[in-house]
């Protein structure tokens, strides 16, 4: 079994490409660029190391603009 860091790029067969958030010796947890984040068991996860850079995140949301009640 092998434990990531937090901020490790990986690769998961059905997944694909993600980051690892979190990891002990019980859970992994990888946010995945296409599938969201996905919470595995450490001991049965098969992982590879991914050398594929992660897709540029959203910096938040814009603002609404009200409009005048008429």
């Amino acid at each position: 079994m092998e434990l990531y860091a937090p901020g490790a790029r990986v690769a998961h067969v059905e997944y694909g490409d993600g980051t690892v958030t979190r990891a002990d010796e019980f859970h992994t947890v990888v946010d995945f660029d296409a599938h969201g984040v996905r919470m595995f068991s450490s001991p049965r996860v098969t992982l590879k190391s991914s050398a594929v850079p992660a897709p540029p995140k959203a910096t938040g949301r814009r603002k609404r603009v009200k409009k005048d009640a008429k």
